[in-house]
């Protein structure tokens, strides 16, 4: 599971990166969810992880907001970490600001 996290999270900082980003954002990072989802890849079906991303901005980590992401990179990242990492067959994105939600997953 390291291995799949570790993959899906490059994956979606070199996209931050591409996109000139980087700079503008606090902290993000994936996380691999402990559910698994169904999905369909070629003709079969597939029982796999889901990768949650995370990306907020702040000053001083006491509050954050959510970085807002624009549809078309969350697809462009959602679309290379379920291509090319096997085990992830959903991505989603947490919108959720400090607070109510802390900027880590547990």
């Amino acid at each position: 599971r390291c291995d799949i996290l570790r993959k899906a999270d490059a994956i979606y900082v070199e996209e931050i990166r591409n996109a000139g980003l980087y700079d503008a954002i606090w902290q993000a990072f994936a996380v691999l969810l402990p559910v698994k989802t169904v999905g369909v890849m070629g003709d079969g079906r597939t029982y796999d992880s889901v990768c949650g991303l995370r990306a907020v901005t702040s000053t001083d980590g006491m509050t954050a907001d959510v970085y807002p992401f624009d549809a078309a990179f969350l697809t462009q990242c959602a679309t290379r970490i379920v291509n090319e990492v096997q085990g992830i067959n959903r991505v989603v994105y947490d919108y959720t600001s400090k607070p109510p939600g802390t900027i880590e997953w547990e």
